[in-house]
């Protein structure tokens, strides 16, 4: 369970303090689909960053699975990331020079997976997202729907509590989005935790709970933040 309190993050601009977040509360339960909406600047990246232990807040407190993490060293940081948690952005973020299998295969290396482990489970990872026919291809020989269908078997690498998706359709048509939507609803439905930034309304209506950010406060007459449907 994730349990964020009154989080704060601002940034220094000269004499100045920029303001991303102003004390906002969430908590996501194990299963959800919660989705994060609101305007350009509203500080949804910001929180899904924070919550995804790649960046740190301000001010507040984060409890993961019970264990304040608000405060851990770096290295103490990126275990916890790479244990917990995978990642899709929306510009996909593979490595042109490696395969789609050599992309989905890399995390496993940070997480320590014994060498002779790693192509199997990226293979199988793979034909889960619908691409074992692609998997010696590189990215530059993929669609964009399919580049990010690698993204996701790369964000199962590693068998993730949560799986974090910051605008993952930002970059596809239509239908093709709705396609990696309705994959991510699938994991969703197998047990897969997934918090994800949209700024499309209709995609955020799939999720189960939806909230609603606006100048880096919850805002007034959203889904209110609190764990469960």
């Amino acid at each position: 369970m994730i349990e964020l309190r009154n989080i704060e993050k601002s940034w220094p601009r000269g004499s100045e303090t920029v303001p991303g977040l102003r004390g906002v509360d969430l908590s996501v339960s194990r299963g959800e689909f919660v989705t994060i909406m609101g305007p350009s600047g509203s500080g949804k990246s910001t929180l899904l960053h924070i919550v995804g232990l790649i960046d740190a807040p301000t001010a507040g407190s984060y409890e993961l699975e019970g264990r304040d993490v608000a405060s851990l060293g770096d290295r103490d940081l990126a275990r916890i990331r790479c244990r917990h948690f995978g990642f899709i952005f929306q510009g996909f973020h593979l490595l042109p020079e490696l395969t789609a299998l050599e992309n989905v295969t890399l995390p496993m290396a940070y997480a320590d997976m014994p060498r002779a482990l790693r192509p199997t489970r990226a293979k199988e990872l793979l034909e889960r997202v619908g691409l074992g026919a692609r998997m010696n291809h590189y990215p530059s020989t993929l669609s964009g729907g399919e580049q990010q269908r690698v993204a996701v078997a790369r964000a199962l690498a590693n068998d993730p509590g949560f799986l974090l998706a910051d605008e993952p359709t930002g970059n596809l048509p239509t239908e093709t989005g709705r396609a990696i939507v309705d994959l991510l609803a699938d994991l969703n439905a197998e047990g897969l935790t997934i918090v994800m930034v949209t700024h499309d309304a209709a995609l955020g209506a799939l999720g189960r709970r939806s909230i609603r950010l606006r100048d880096g406060l919850v805002e007034a007459g959203a889904t209110p933040m609190t764990a469960g449907v």
